[in-house]
């Protein structure tokens, strides 16, 4: 992405997107547990951009079953335990869009929010979605969490059969905080793993789910199908991470306590 310019990612990102999402080059392996996989790459000294990519082998279920999952947002509201809310601003093409997404950080740690531009593109039987942060002025920082930079987060499903898939996630971003060394490690080590869980028991659930809500309403498969204002580039900036609060939880040790179930 450009350093100052908002720009609407073209056929070399998502190939580049594509091509880190294969690549172990730099990468550490960090976790590995039946069909997950995790790598991080080490955090650069006295910096808390955090670097991390999951990947999961998802039987019983298709890449386009996947798609429609993480596109869906308002099946995202049912499966997703950690966000506090999530909406779409607007729409810029008809693969890109802006929104707004929320979520619960381990505990004692203050919540993060972000805004993001997101664009998607089938790339033969691999789909990509990908995005990175923006700001929009009608959609400030809250007072009550800390705004998160997305250098680059997106998902790389690709189709291994009729009903069987892989999901590769990988995320590159600045939590605005000198994080403790536990929230690193509890990321790869549990929150990614078990993020991936939950999206693929998502997926088995989605086709009775969708038949029951707006079964034919699917945006972004038909971008006619979109109610969402548009967006003129000229409202957004990129966000950069150090006109932000600087929140300094380094110091916060972890509080154990029931998490939801799986």
């Amino acid at each position: 992405m450009s350093a100052q310019t908002v720009t609407i990612p073209d056929d070399h990102a998502f190939a580049s997107f594509k091509v880190e999402c294969l690549c172990e080059d730099g990468w550490i392996l960090t976790y590995t547990k039946g069909s997950i996989t995790v790598w991080t790459q080490a955090l650069e000294e006295g910096k808390s951009i955090h670097k991390m990519k999951c990947c999961m082998a998802c039987k019983d279920v298709s890449a386009e079953t996947m798609y429609d999952v993480l596109h869906d947002i308002e099946y995202r509201k049912k499966w997703d335990s950690n966000v506090i809310e999530t909406f779409d601003i607007g729409k810029l093409t008809v693969n890109a869009d802006v929104g707004y997404y929320s979520w619960k950080c381990p505990k004692p740690l203050r919540n993060r929010d972000v805004i993001t531009l997101r664009s998607w593109l089938p790339i033969g039987k691999d789909y990509i979605i990908m995005n990175y942060s923006v700001k929009h002025a009608k959609y400030p920082p809250k007072k009550d969490m800390v705004r998160a930079v997305s250098i680059q987060t997106g998902y790389m499903i690709q189709s291994q059969g009729p009903n069987d898939c892989t999901l590769i996630y990988m995320a590159q971003v600045d939590p605005r905080g000198s994080l403790p060394k536990w929230v690193v490690n509890k990321s790869s080590q549990f929150l990614g793993p078990r993020a991936m869980k939950k999206i693929s028991k998502a997926c088995l659930k989605y086709p009775e789910w969708k038949r029951k809500h707006n079964p034919s309403h699917k945006p972004w498969l038909y971008p006619e199908q979109t109610t969402l204002p548009t967006i003129n580039m000229s409202e957004l900036s990129i966000q950069h991470a150090e006109s932000l609060e600087n929140i300094d939880e380094s110091t916060v040790t972890e509080t154990h306590e029931r998490d939801d179930s799986d």
